[in-house]
Formats: structure tokens, sequence, C-alpha cells
């Protein structure tokens, strides 16, 4: 299926720590491009080779042409060059992908540019990606110098609803919850939003424990009360380290003592009335429990993942184990598991002074694909305590090693959901047919425009009151046609129709319609 434009890095390499690297597509590709780039012998899997001969004739097709070659060729040649650069996480070249943007070529001085436009700064391969479009472009023998530069897409979020004005240039909301107290909740957020910083993304921090705010004492910035901006009556983050922060705890009136709809509004306010800007991520360090403030956040915030952090004891498990159901009912995906306060022995290997490791059973019991260890580290504390996160103090260290694990495996699984929410309802015009692949599911099928349309459930096709339906099966066309699929979060569409009405399709009604069999064979499913 053609890839849209996630506003996230795929990663030519990224592996949970618990998963033992293949040598199969990156490895297989490195060794291929270098060989290629010095005309060795190819010993690769046939569909590698057949990329190198292809490449091989090209290239003495173009120098029998030698100066002859035209425009559109040279172009042909260059964009053909660059498809042998293959994303190993969707299985598409950097061409498909949309990737490669302004190419310009001078054919009499040999010259090539153009510019690799990643889908997140924070891409842990971008300088890969670089080299590698300069050595398959400088293959062609009429090329004589190549320039590539590296950028980044703005940053959007996937949603189609109306979100507040601050959110609306978010790319990634990631929620760190534990559902549970002094699991080290906070300093996982900290430091994740750090390290994301660190490969080179925009990052916001937003502390949402009104009642106990920790960001204050986790970080050092210059100015440590949040301004408002009176004109537009938004709130002004305060800044560290180029993280951008937003606390109860900055806005001078220590911790909250008041009752949960206070709690949430307050919440709220600080959440989308900031003045955020573009960020690639956005690291919102949850409070406690799955409460009405919980929900609040789930509900109001379009949320792309959710890491959860727990400790060894049984008892953290059980109420980790009522988060990770709470994302599920919301639709929001758990995208890893950290354990923190296990211990390494000096083979490696990992043991727990205080009970069994519950990270394993959340794993296990609800197919978090991402399991990590944060071993117990004097430093670690002590650098929370002191106001410099442990991956800025140290980021050489172990602990900035386990983080960057972390930070890698969150940019992957963010561009992996985003990618399949985007492509999750699409329509075909050539089968005038609504094709349905739902995220975390391998089923595609087809849906008849006019069924879709018929089975609105909002207050203007079928009444509130009563449940009689409004809208008659006459009064859709048969040949009726959508004008514009759009996600709707990781739960639902929203179809716009020619007659002006905007339908939210929840994937789980989709997936109650009716089917259609009655496929063209030029077209087939999946095709």
């Amino acid at each position: 299926m053609q890839l849209l434009y996630a506003p996230t890095c795929h990663n030519l390499s990224l592996r949970s720590l618990h998963t033992r690297p293949k040598e199969g597509l990156f490895s297989s590709l490195a060794k291929w491009l270098h060989l290629s780039v010095n005309n060795q012998p190819c010993k690769l899997p046939p569909r590698k080779c057949f990329y190198l001969k292809k490449t091989r004739a090209l290239n003495s097709s173009v120098q029998a042409g030698g100066s002859a070659v035209s425009s559109r060729n040279a172009e042909s040649d260059v964009l053909k060059a660059l498809s042998q650069i293959i994303d190993p996480d969707f299985g598409t070249d950097i061409v498909s992908c949309g990737f490669v943007k302004d190419l310009n070529i001078d054919e009499a001085q040999g010259e090539v540019s153009f510019r690799l436009e990643l889908t997140t700064p924070a891409c842990p391969v971008k300088d890969m990606f670089e080299q590698k479009a300069n050595e398959v472009v400088a293959l062609l023998p009429w090329v004589k110098n190549v320039k590539v530069t590296m950028s980044a897409q703005p940053a959007r979020p996937v949603y189609a609803g109306q979100l507040p004005q601050g959110l609306q240039t978010i790319s990634n909301i990631i929620a760190v919850s534990s559902c549970k107290g002094g699991v080290g909740k906070s300093t996982v957020a900290v430091n994740l939003a750090y390290t994301l910083a660190g490969m080179g993304a925009r990052v916001g921090i937003f502390d949402a424990d009104v009642y106990g705010p920790s960001l204050p004492t986790m970080v050092s910035p210059e100015n440590r009360l949040l301004e408002m901006n009176p004109e537009k009556r938004t709130i002004i983050p305060t800044e560290y380290l180029g993280v951008k922060l937003v606390s109860f705890g900055f806005a001078g009136q220590g911790r909250a003592i008041m009752r949960g709809p206070m709690v949430s509004g307050v919440i709220d306010q600080l959440l989308t009335t900031t003045e955020w800007g573009e960020l690639d991520y956005l690291v919102i360090d949850m409070p406690p429990g799955t409460g009405d403030i919980q929900l609040t956040l789930c509900q109001v915030v379009p949320l792309t993942a959710a890491v959860i952090v727990t400790t060894p004891q049984k008892l953290a498990f059980i109420d980790v184990a009522k988060g990770v159901r709470m994302f599920s009912k919301l639709k929001v995906p758990c995208v890893a598991v950290v354990e923190n306060m296990c211990h390494f022995d000096a083979d490696g290997k990992r043991y727990y002074p205080f009970g069994r490791g519950s990270g394993s059973q959340v794993v296990q019991q609800f197919g978090i694909p991402h399991l990590f260890d944060l071993p117990i580290r004097p430093t670690l504390s002590a650098s929370g305590d002191g106001g410099m996160p442990e991956v800025a103090a140290d980021p050489q260290g172990e602990v900035a090693k386990i983080f960057q694990n972390l930070g890698i495996c969150v940019v992957q699984q963010c561009a992996k959901i985003r990618q399949q929410v985007s492509t999750a309802v699409t329509y075909d015009k050539s089968i005038k047919a609504i094709k349905v692949k739902v995220p975390d599911s391998e089923e595609e099928f087809l849906l008849h425009p006019a069924t879709v349309r018929r089975n609105d459930r909002s207050a203007q096709s079928v009444d509130e009151w009563t449940g009689e339906q409004k809208l008659q099966y006459a009064d859709v066309p048969e040949d009726i046609e959508p004008e514009e699929i759009r996600p709707m979060g990781n739960y639902a569409v929203q179809i716009t129709w020619p007659d002006g009405f905007s339908q939210i399709a929840p994937y789980d009604q989709l997936q109650t319609m009716e089917r259609l069999v009655d496929v063209p064979e030029t077209a087939p499913v999946g095709a």
C-alpha cells in the first residue's frame, strides 16, 4: 500500500532491546551498496542482484549515449538510482515515500542536487540516508558532482477534528504513564524528552500532575515562571536546554489544593492555550491513576502513543494493567514498557531484588512490542534531584544508551502508527469502493460508499430520543462518492460527502458493515 507522508522518520534499523538484530535487509543493503560502489561481484539474494544488474545495465546505456542523454532520461536515471535505497520498516524506497524534493540537474556540468525531506528531524539514520544517496547517484557515469541537503517536514497532526490552536502544529503527542506514583514515571518522561531533543527533534514536556508537579525539580530553566501573552490570552512556555516546558509548578502556585473538575479545567487550559509552536514530539507526564483527569487528557488530546512505566512488584503490575486497559479502550496504542528498579549482575543478567518483574507480564499479557530495563543508578536519581536530566548530564553513559534505544523505538513506532492511521481508510476511484485496513489488523476489505453513508449513526441520520431512522435508504444515491476522507485520531475517520455532510465513521462500525465481494479482477484488494 502506498505510504502517506507521516511526520516521523522511517528508520533503517530499529530493534527492541530483547530482540536480536537479524542479518537481513539493513546489513544486506549496506553490503550491496558498498559492493556496487567498488564494482565487485555481488553475492546477494536474487532481488538485490536484480537491482544491481539493473543499475549496471542503466550505466552502460548512459555511457553509450554520452552527452546526448535527455533531461527526462537524466531525471529518470537519478530517481531510479535513489529508488535503490529501501526503507525496510515499510519495504518502500525513498522515492515512493516522497522524500526526494527539489531535484535539479545540470547535464552540461554533470551536477545533480536534491533535498531529502524526512518525516522528522529525529531520524536516527538521516546520515546514512544522506551518505547512500550521494553514493548511488555518484555511480551514474555522467554525474561529476552531487549535492544532497537534508530537511524535515513541517510538524502537523494526523487528525481531522478541530484542535485547539496550541496543538495544531504538534506532530506526535506521547503519554508517559504508570497509573501509580513513585515508580519513576517523571524520570522516564523527562529523559525521554531530552533524548528525542538530542536526536534533533523539536520537543516539549507537559507536566500534567497538578497535585504533585515534578518538572520544576528535574529541570533548571532560567525563567521559572510561565508568562502570559495578554493580546492572544495564551501561555508562553519556559525553556531549558532547547526543550519547551509547561507545569503547574511554574505557575507560581506550588502544588494544587482543589477538586477534580477544577483540576481538569486547569490541565485543559495549560495544555491547549500554550504557544507550543512547531513540535515533533510533545511528551506528557501523566498523573497517577485512571480517573477524570486522565480520561480528560486522553479525550481532549489526540494522543499518538503511550509509554508505560512500572516496577518489578506485583502491586505495580495491578495498577499498570488498569492503565493499559484504559488506553486500549481509548484506542491509544502502548508502544513500550520501561521497568525501573531492576538490577544487573556481573554477567549482565537481569534480576529483581524487590520481586518478580511486572514489565514482562505487561508485555506478554497485553502484547506491547518492546520492553526496556532501566537499572538502579544513583546518578539517575541525583541528576533528577539536581535539575539536570541524566541523558544531558552524561550523554555517553549507560542510562543515556538505554534512553537512546527507547527514543529510537518511540520514533519508529510513531511512524508506523501514523502511517497505518493515514492509510486505514481510503477511496479507490478506479473501482468506486472504500478500502479499509484497520490499524493492527492484517485484514483489508472493501465497502460501497452508499453503504457507508446509509450507516451513519449521528443525530442527523437517527433520532436520538426514539432511535427512528431519519435518513432513508432512497435518500442516498447509489453512485455517491466521498469527497474527502481524513483520520480522526486512532479510532475513526471523517468522511465528507457531496451534500456537505461530514460523517464520523469509527473503525469498529466500519468492520460490521456489509462488504463488497464482487471486486473487478483488474484491481484486487491489496494490489
